[in-house]
């Protein structure tokens, strides 16, 4: 199988190593918009060539669109409008319901299966990719009935060989669960870094009292801003509406802290506490 990758950062990156490294397939090419960051894609042994889209179109057996998810649609429906039935069109943005409700109704909707593998640093770029990066990660596909059945098993089969647990959900059930698990950690860690940064403006030791908790959780808001910008913006309402929760809870928070209601504060972070028996 000839695989074309396009968006060689971390996730296309990591992507286009594990389908080399697993021998899933005989060559791997990439697609990248940056000339620098294909260069460094082909330096890194991310890809054996950089091609064209049509040159991709031409020869590969499967095209997998890792690129921002604003970008996603539009080039999910290029794709589409020239694949050949033989061929397979496999996404993996972080948001699916503009993706699936744009392509709905075209005649070949279903050649591609939308996918998201739960998995990512605060990395970027092709010097970010990952040997094994997806091992163990869940990752969710999206609408597989709208998926014909020979391209849904390859996918299946990839991330299987990946050693990937799959779980199929809608796609308005992909975006409202990953907007509680993964965006709104990703805003409030950018939030958190602003606070500090504007208060580091008044006190210039802050930064030297800095431990292990701050950097881990402020570690995402080192994420670039040209890939969450348009996963916030394109997952706007459930991105919203945890919002609306958290600041709830936060409000709640200080209350307690001005009331000096130390019984509270531990009752809720007790409350709190049992996210260990999720997390494990």
């Amino acid at each position: 199988m000839i695989a074309t990758v396009i968006g060689l950062g971390l996730i296309g990156g990591s992507l286009a190593l594990s389908l080399k490294d697993k021998g899933l397939c005989t060559q791997v090419t990439g697609i990248e918009q940056s000339e620098k960051n294909a260069v460094k894609a082909l330096e890194l042994g991310l890809v054996d060539s950089i091609v064209t889209l049509d040159e991709a179109l031409e020869k590969s057996d499967l095209i997998v669109l890792a690129t921002p998810v604003d970008v996603i649609p539009v080039m999910a429906t290029k794709i589409l409008n020239r694949i050949r039935p033989n061929q397979i069109l496999m996404d993996m943005g972080s948001t699916k319901q503009e993706l699936c409700e744009v392509i709905m109704m075209h005649p070949n909707r279903g050649r591609l299966v939308a996918t998201h593998p739960m998995w990512g640093t605060e990395n970027s770029g092709p010097e970010a990719a990952e040997h094994n990066a997806f091992k163990g990660r869940t990752v969710v596909i999206c609408e597989k009935e709208s998926s014909d059945n020979d391209a849904l098993a390859v996918v299946e089969n990839i991330y299987r060989t990946l050693e990937m647990p799959i779980r199929y959900m809608s796609a308005e059930e992909q975006d409202t669960h990953c907007a509680y698990v993964s965006h709104i950690s990703h805003i409030t860690s950018f939030a958190l870094a602003l606070t500090v940064l504007e208060k580091e403006r008044e006190e210039e030791h802050i930064f030297d009292l800095a431990g292990g908790g701050f950097e881990s959780t402020v570690r995402l808001a080192k994420s670039l801003p040209q890939t969450w910008a348009p996963i916030f913006l394109g997952n706007k309402y459930n991105v919203l509406d945890v919002l609306r929760e958290h600041i709830h809870q936060l409000q709640i928070l200080r209350r307690m802290i001005e009331r000096d209601d130390r019984e509270g504060l531990v009752e809720a972070m007790h409350k709190a506490n049992k996210i260990r028996e999720i997390l494990k």
